[in-house]
Order: structure tokens, then C-alpha cells, then sequence
């Protein structure tokens, strides 16, 4: 009796009982660990009603443009819908756009829910008036110029944009997340646990693009460049990236520019920006400017000031103000300069320009833990169940959105967020867009198998998503790989947002490579992504030779290197077969030919986007990021190589001829330059 009790209070919190993994088979769930997750979420099932009476409106009501009301309310129920413009109108299907109020009466009682009106389908401009779009990808903070500070920045992107636009006729550059990171070291490397998401990281600024260095004396400007100067230096080399020492000098300069008296305009730009942003951002800034105190995990804070809404908090920012102004101005810098790379990228000639990276979660006691309190569970991390590549799963370390607090805040958090990454950009990549359906939850402290399913409202969460695109005419692409339900792909795709094929994983239930002309074509279509090898270290099985080194193999290092080098040689095969490769090509020996080989067959495909990234294009071997791994790799510290180890600096792309040509011998027709329309 207590399980189907059990079963019951876990369906009405959308925690699954079973689940089924990247087989197909059906993995029932440990009855503890459903206990454990519905305690996370506040619900204790043996003190649940069996027969609790349903809530008159859901949490929140989503209606789609157009589209008459479902019948959500029962008879005799007075109705009425406050706009966000504060007018009245009846709950029918002329509802415009936008985020509003329903009210309801009910037996003389008064209800409210957000209402969210959303589009039914987008259609960006950039996809319908280009049949295909191509395009470069990136790990921004791994390349480095002669002039950036150690790292990759915000000036090296809209080069990069400009660059890749105007000599090789790309449509889009696509980036990691650049979401806000700790205020103070050690910075945490991966772009993917950032603090926030709503905000972005001071690293990425260009310092001698900040207008207020212009106004510096000489012996000011002296001081800045012996900051940078060390830093410059280790970029010229393939060291690993130290973001700790690039964010202690970038500091201390910013400190410096934040000192300068701004011109009347730049003054009046500053508090236009700091009165749209408004108390989100103070917020954001109140918590930057407590964790250079306290450190930046606000769980292990004072009582007083670990719940944001507290009196306290209010006069803690007070007592600290101009570090509050410092982190505020910090954010209007960046969204300078985000804007600036944007604006450069379509004056290149992109059609869609810049396509921001969006993480699918946050530190658990970071800036937006902090911000959007409860809509947040605390208890239970983010992470992925057993699949092909990650034997054991994935915990990622992040706190994923509670359903309901999300729902009744009318999906408000999840919107700043959208609006933030699609501010100053063409489009936005959703890293594991399942996590809009359901999320795989482990309980903090578990193993990354023993967790289970958390099912969202994707009617709200995909609908708040595509009311931020539709807004800003964006391309949207879904990170869809591994364990997904095939109908989230069709709800996906019947909603105008394109989902993620990888060369790698279009095989058929034999392992033989999918013929291009079965590829679907509302995707992105690359070679691999950030988690897997480049291609050159795929050919010669080192990605076996690592995992095996880092304990991460669930099977004999001899079974997995064989199945590697058969998946090679099957895509070896099929690429000489359709005439793309060369009968006598050796892939050790020749990588350069397989990766042009296979750029060309994505080029055979249907797919309307392809992202070429640039690891390939220049022969990088070592891996940006090893899954299943923390400190045992130095993940997302790797700079960008050549296959020799030799370092690749972006003035190295701009002004070398050798350069770009062999980049169009790589990417075949993708870098004849003739236009963006393929």
C-alpha cells in the first residue's frame, strides 16, 4: 500500500517511478531515492491526502498566440485577464504576446495565476531567408591575442565575427556560456557553473576598450599594461589557462577605469542602463559585493543575509554601496561590449552574428541561488543518467528549478535569463534542452546513477523561451543528445526550434554510419561538440587512452579502443564511398583530409545550420572538457593549439594568408566565401 501511495504523490510532482535509458530499456527507480527527491521538493508522501481536492488554477495558465483557452476553468467561474499594460480583457484566444494576470471568482472567492501568452511557433528571419546557415564555434576564453590579457575576450570575439564573416562567409559564431563567475579566486573554469546566468563574466572585458582608459594619464595607462604585460606573455604559449591570475589584474584595473570621471553622455548611458536593469541588478551586485566578504557560497553566510528578501540584506548593500556601484558598473561595461561584438559581427556581413551558449544550470550557492530563492531546489543536483559516452552519469553540481515556485512566479526567473542571453545576440543555444521537459535528479551525496526524472510544464518552460526569441528574432538551438523521448524532439521541432546532430551519433542500431540524406533537417549539424574529442584525437583512439588513464572506462580499455577504431574506420568507409575521401587516405597520417571530409558531408545533409569548430579547423588534439571528471583533467583551461601544441592566436587568423587558406581547404565549400546562402 505505502508504494502505490508513493507512485500516486510522485505522479502529481512529476518524479518518475522508472524511466528508460539510452538502450531503450525501462530502469525502475530506488524507492528511497523518489523519497529523497520528493523531501527536496516538499512533499512527504505519508502525510499527502489520498484524496486532496485539485487547485482551481494551475500555477501558472500558458495559452498560445491564437489559440482558443483549453477548458481550465469549470462552470460558473467569472473570468477576467489583466494585461501587462494594466488593461482588461476576457480570457479568449485575441490575447496578445506578453506575460499577464488571470483572475478568476469562485464561490465568492478571488484567484489570481500568471498567464502566459506564447508564441506557437517561431520563424527567426536569419532561417527564412537563408536555406542553410554555417558558421564557427568556439570556446571564447581559450582564444587568445597578442592583445587580450590571457584569455579570450569580448574585442577577440567581434574580430573573430568580423574576420570569419568577411573572408570565409559565415553566417554565425557560436560561443561558450559567458555567464557571470565569481567575484573573487579561485574562479571556477567551467563556462557551464557559472554563479549566474542572468548576468555575465568581468573576465571577458577588453580593457583598453573601456572608454574611460583614454582619459587616464600616462603614468596611469603605465600601470594598467604592467598588469597586462605578464599575462600577454603566457598567452603566447600553450600553458593552461589561469583565469585567477587574469581576474586578479583585470581587477585591479577595473578598480582603476571605475575611479574615472565619466563624460555627461557616458553618465546618462550608465543610468539609463542601471534604471532598466533595476532591482535584479542591484540584487546581483548586492550578492557580488557580500561574497568578496563572506566567500561565494551564501549558504555558509550570516543567517541574516543568506535570504535576500531580508531587511538586513537591504542594509548590508547600503553599508557597502560603492562596491555595490563597482559590480553594477561592471555589468554595463560588459553589456557594451557584447553589444559592440554583436554590431561587429553584422557589419561583417552576418546574418545572425553572435549565438550565445546558455548553461543549463547554476552553482547551488551562487548569485542566482541567492536571487531567485526557492524557485530553486536546494538538496538535489542536475545531472544525466548512464549513457554511451558517460558509463557512470553525470552529476553536474547544480540545483535545478523547482516546477511549481517556477510556475507561480509566471516563469520570471527563467525570463530574465532568456532576455539576458538574447540581449546582444542572433540566436542562443540551449545546452540540454530536455532539461525544459524533465530534469535528471540526483540527491546530493549519491552516485550520478541513483537519481530519477522531474518533470516540468513544457507548455511554460518552452513557451517562456520562445516569447524571449520571438522578441528578439532569434535562432533558437536545442542541445538535444542523449537519453530523449522522441516526442520531445517533434514538440521541439513543431516549434520552430532546431535541435543538435553530431556526426559521431548519427548511426543506425548497427553502429553503420546514417547516409546524409537521412539526417533530419531542422538541426545544427557539427562533427562533435565540446564534450567530445576533436577529431584528430577521435581518429587516433587518445580519447580511449585518457579515459582509461582517469578511471572512466566501464569496460576493458582493449573492448573500447576496438569499438573506437571500428567506428572510425566505418566512417571511413562511408566517406570514400560517397567520394569525399580519398580510397588510400590514412586518417593518423592525414587527419586535415578526414576533417575537410567530413565537413563536407554535413554539407550533404539536410541540415539547416552547420558549425564548424575551430579546435578542428586548426588541428587541436587535447579535449576542452572530459565529462565524468573535476580536478583529474584540466578541464576548460585548455588554450587553442595547432596539431603540434603550438598556440593559435587570432591575429594569427586575421593577417595570415597561410591561414586562411588552409582553413578553405578544411572546410571545402564552407569556406569558399561566396556568401552565407549554401
Amino acid at each position: 500500500m505505502r508504494d502505490v501511495q508513493l507512485a500516486r504523490v510522485a505522479e502529481q510532482y512529476g518524479v518518475a517511478t522508472s524511466y528508460e535509458d539510452w538502450r531503450g530499456r525501462r530502469v525502475p527507480v530506488d524507492p528511497d531515492v523518489i523519497r529523497h527527491v520528493l523531501a527536496a521538493l516538499g512533499a512527504d508522501p505519508d502525510r499527502e491526502p489520498p484524496d486532496r481536492e485539485p487547485d482551481l488554477l494551475p500555477p501558472a495558465v500558458v495559452l498560445r498566440e491564437g489559440k482558443a483557452p483549453d477548458p481550465v476553468l469549470p462552470e460558473g467561474v467569472h473570468s477576467t485577464v489583466e494585461t501587462a499594460d494594466g488593461s482588461l480583457l476576457p480570457f479568449d484566444q485575441g490575447l496578445p504576446l506578453g506575460v499577464h494576470t488571470l483572475r478568476v471568482t469562485h464561490r465568492g472567492t478571488e484567484h489570481d495565476a500568471p498567464l502566459l501568452v506564447v508564441p506557437d511557433r517561431i520563424d527567426p528571419t536569419a532561417l527564412r531567408e537563408n536555406p542553410r546557415l554555417w558558421g564557427v564555434m568556439t570556446q571564447l576564453y581559450s582564444v587568445r591575442s597578442r592583445a587580450s590579457w590571457g584569455i579570450g575576450d569580448l574585442r577577440d570575439l567581434a574580430e573573430i565575427s568580423d574576420w570569419s564573416a568577411r573572408d570565409l562567409g559565415a553566417d554565425f559564431v557560436l560561443i561558450n556560456p559567458v555567464h557571470a563567475t565569481e567575484p573573487v579566486a579561485p574562479v571556477e573554469p567551467s563556462p557551464y557553473l557559472p554563479v549566474s546566468r542572468r548576468y555575465a563574466s568581468p573576465l571577458y572585458i577588453r580593457i583598453e576598450d573601456v572608454p574611460e582608459y583614454s582619459r587616464l594619464d600616462p603614468a596611469q595607462r603605465e600601470g594598467i599594461q604592467r598588469l597586462a604585460r605578464p599575462l600577454r606573455e603566457r598567452g603566447r604559449t600553450a600553458d593552461l589557462l589561469d583565469r585567477d591570475a587574469v581576474w586578479e589584474a583585470k581587477r585591479a584595473a577595473l578598480e582603476i577605469l571605475f575611479q574615472v570621471p565619466r563624460a555627461p553622455g557616458r553618465e546618462a548611458a550608465l543610468r539609463t542602463y542601471l534604471e532598466r536593469e533595476g532591482r535584479p541588478l542591484v540584487e546581483f551586485a548586492t550578492w557580488s559585493a557580500l561574497a568578496e566578504e563572506y566567500g561565494p557560497d551564501h549558504r555558509t553566510w550570516p543567517a541574516h543575509l543568506r535570504d535576500v528578501t531580508d531587511d538586513a540584506v537591504g542594509r548590508a548593500a547600503l553599508d557597502r554601496w560603492p562596491l555595490v556601484e563597482f559590480h553594477r558598473w561592471l555589468q554595463w561595461v560588459l553589456d557594451e561590449q557584447l553589444a559592440q561584438a554583436q554590431t561587429t559581427a553584422r557589419m561583417g556581413g552576418m546574418g545572425t552574428g553572435v549565438v550565445h551558449d546558455l548553461a543549463i544550470g547554476v552553482q547551488a550557492g551562487g548569485a542566482d541561488a541567492w536571487m531567485f530563492g526557492d524557485a530553486l531546489v536546494q538538496g538535489l543536483h542536475v545531472g544525466a543518467p548512464p549513457d554511451e559516452f558517460n558509463s557512470l552519469g553525470q552529476d553536474w553540481g547544480q540545483p535545478p528549478w523547482h516546477p511549481r515556485r517556477l510556475a507561480e512566479r509566471g516563469y520570471g526567473p527563467l525570463r530574465q535569463i532568456l532576455g539576458q542571453a538574447l540581449r546582444h545576440s542572433g540566436g542562443v543555444r540551449i545546452d540540454h534542452i530536455m532539461g525544459l521537459f524533465r530534469l535528471w535528479c540526483v540527491p546530493e551525496g549519491a552516485s550520478a546513477d541513483q537519481g530519477t526524472y522531474v518533470s516540468f510544464d513544457h507548455e511554460g518552460t518552452v513557451g517562456a523561451l520562445l516569447l524571449a526569441a520571438r522578441r528578439a528574432d532569434a535562432v533558437v538551438i536545442g542541445e538535444d543528445l542523449g537519453t530523449v523521448e522522441p516526442w520531445v524532439r517533434d514538440h521541439l521541432s513543431d516549434r520552430g526550434i532546431l535541435g543538435t546532430s553530431v556526426l559521431w551519433f548519427e548511426q543506425g542500431a548497427d553502429g553503420s554510419p546514417r547516409p546524409p540524406g537521412d539526417w533530419r533537417t531542422d538541426c545544427l549539424a557539427t562533427v562533435a561538440t565540446h564534450d567530445l574529442p576533436p577529431v584528430a584525437s577521435f581518429l587516433s583512439a587518445e580519447h580511449v587512452e585518457l579515459r582509461d588513464r582517469l578511471g572512466l572506462l566501464s569496460r576493458p580499455v582493449e573492448e573500447e579502443r576496438a569499438d573506437a577504431e571500428a567506428r572510425v574506420e566505418r566512417w571511413r568507409a562511408l566517406l570514400v564511398e560517397l567520394g569525399l575521401l580519398e580510397e588510400d587516405a590514412d586518417p593518423l597520417a592525414d587527419p586535415a583530409a578526414v576533417v575537410t571530409a567530413m565537413h563536407a558531408y554535413l554539407m550533404a545533409t539536410p541540415a539547416r545550420m552547420v558549425g564548424v569548430a575551430l579546435t578542428d579547423v586548426v588541428g587541436e588534439r587535447r579535449m576542452q572538457n572530459q565529462p565524468g571528471t573535476s580536478t583529474e583533467y584540466p578541464n576548460w583551461r585548455i588554450p587553442l593549439t595547432n596539431g603540434e601544441g603550438e598556440p593559435v592566436l587570432v591575429d594569427e587568423l586575421l593577417a595570415d594568408p597561410r591561414m586562411v587558406s588552409r582553413i578553405r581547404r578544411t572546410l571545402g565549400p564552407l569556406g569558399d566565401g561566396h556568401g552565407r546562402t549554401l
